[in-house]
């Protein structure tokens, strides 16, 4: 971003630049974090974070997870967030954790570690369509079959059907759902059900199949639940950029560099997801909290109430 300005900084000088402004916008990301935990539908997903061992040259294997929660495609007013956290390991403990008091439905992939989070019921389970979709695809592509293609069709029927109820109230989009595509997923389920049942369970198609026969009513879920989707793909969306984007810094460089990535990540995804432009939001946001903002306007400060500096006059000197 500078160097496209023409601007050349050293890289400890934008380290220390950027672990300062993730501090100052450390409220902004507890803020978000805590509404996240509000609400009643949370997607989930993670990736490989590397990071550096101290004098050691080694990495440890540390993982970013993505929470996001965003109904618009619901009708719902409520505006979209999202946040990231940087964890040791990959456990399922680190979502338990992150999601102490939340309570609801967590979209998600078939990651066992999230098994020990549903235990409790307070937090049910939501699979992703989508990865029954590739999982089958993978194999269509390469031996592409009679019950493959039958498979493959039925679920693209499935989603031709959520683009038609996309953005429609809850209500709406439950109703077409009953009439339209329980039909297909009972279609859909006696077909990978029969069919597994006459195949040999080390073939590629069948542990396609045996993937989603086990986890058949987390796949069901959003048959009951307007708000629901049927697949994982916002929290995928979020946490692409940070995998893409890897490929050019690869690690970090210590376990509090990772956590300052993922607030100022949380800050600019939130931004995108609300529309708003991101640089000129922490431009702002920052100037404001450096002269002194009131600790009880927070909210003010989030992105979707955010206002430009001309309509909000910063507040005086104490």
């Amino acid at each position: 971003m500078m160097a496209a300005k023409g601007v050349d900084i050293e890289r400890s000088t934008l380290a220390r630049s950027a672990g300062y402004a993730a501090a100052l916008l450390d409220p902004i990301y507890n803020r978000i974090r805590e509404i996240g935990r509000t609400r009643t539908k949370l997607h989930t997903d993670d990736t490989r974070l590397p990071i550096l061992a101290p004098g050691t040259g080694k990495t440890h294997k540390g993982a970013l997870w993505v929470y996001v929660a965003d109904d618009r495609n619901s009708g719902s007013q409520e505006p979209p967030i999202a946040w990231y956290r940087a964890t040791m390991g990959r456990a399922g403990e680190s979502v338990m954790s992150e999601l102490a008091g939340f309570a609801g439905t967590l979209q998600a992939d078939g990651f066992s570690g999230y098994n020990q989070i549903y235990k409790g019921g307070a937090i049910r389970e939501a699979a992703c369509l989508a990865h029954l979709r590739r999982k089958i695809f993978d194999v269509h592509d390469s031996q592409p079959t009679e019950l493959s293609t039958t498979a493959m069709a039925g679920i693209q029927a499935i989603y031709r059907i959520e683009e038609e109820i996309r953005g429609l109230p809850p209500a709406e989009r439950l109703a077409a759902r009953r009439r339209r595509t329980r039909p297909l997923v009972r279609a859909l389920r006696r077909q990978l059900t029969r069919q597994a049942n006459g195949l040999s369970r080390h073939a590629d198609i069948a542990k396609a199949f045996a993937y989603g026969t086990k986890r058949w009513r987390a796949f069901n879920r959003f048959l009951y639940d307007g708000k629901l989707e049927p697949d994982n793909l916002i929290a995928e969306r979020a946490i692409r950029g940070f995998t893409v984007g890897g490929r050019n810094w690869v690690f970090s460089g210590n376990f509090t560099a990772a956590e300052r990535s993922a607030v100022v990540l949380s800050i600019i995804e939130t931004c995108k997801l609300c529309s708003v432009d991101a640089e000129a939001y922490m431009a702002d946001v920052i100037e404001r909290i450096q002269n002194d903002w009131p600790a009880s306007r927070w909210d003010e400060l989030m992105p979707w109430n955010w206002v430009r500096r001309q309509e909000m006059p910063l507040p005086l000197a104490a």
